[in-house]
C-alpha cells in the first residue's frame, strides 16, 4: 500500500520566520496536530503540539512573538512514500512523533502522515487479517 494514499496531501506547511501562534492557527485551521516547517521552500523541521507545550509554555515564550524556526523540532525526519505502515509507526514511536512527513527522492515535500491514520489503516489491516483467519478456520468442508 502506498502510504500516500493515507497521507494530508499537500501537507500543512509554514515559512520558518512565522510566529508560534501562525503554527496554532494553522494547525487549527486545517484540523492536525503539527506543521511541517519551510525555509525558502525547502523542509527544516517540524511543529506540533508537543513543541507548544515543552518549547513554548513551559519556557514561557511569547507565541505572538516567538518565531517558529526558534522553537521547531529539526532537523525533520522523514520517510518516502515505500515506507510501510508498520515501518513509520515504528519511527513515530522511536522519534515520540505522531507527524511525519513524506518526501520524494529530489527533497520534495509529498504529504504528511499523521500516528492517528497511520494505527487506523493498521487497525484495518488486523481486522481483515483476523476475519480471514476466522473464516479460515470454521469452514466446514473436507478436512476441515
Amino acid at each position: 500500500m502506498n502510504i500516500l494514499k493515507i497521507a494530508k496531501i499537500p501537507a500543512p506547511a509554514i515559512e520558518s520566520q512565522c510566529t508560534v501562534m501562525d503554527g496554532i492557527r494553522m494547525m487549527e485551521k486545517e484540523n492536525v496536530g503539527g506543521v511541517l516547517v519551510l525555509q525558502g521552500g525547502q523542509l527544516i523541521g517540524t511543529f506540533g503540539e508537543r513543541d507548544v507545550m515543552l518549547r513554548v509554555a513551559l519556557s514561557q515564550k511569547d507565541p505572538q512573538t516567538t518565531l517558529i524556526g526558534e522553537v521547531m523540532t529539526a532537523p525533520a525526519v522523514t520517510i518516502d512514500k515505500s515506507t510501510t505502515v508498520g515501518a513509520a509507526l515504528e519511527i513515530m514511536r522511536e522519534h515520540h512523533f505522531r507527524h511525519l512527513p513524506i518526501v520524494s527522492e529530489d527533497g520534495k515535500v509529498e504529504g504528511m502522515v499523521s500516528m492517528r491514520y497511520l494505527l487506523r489503516e493498521r487497525t484495518e489491516d488486523l481486522t481483515q487479517e483476523l476475519d480471514s483467519l476466522a473464516s479460515y478456520l470454521s469452514a466446514d468442508g473436507i478436512g476441515g
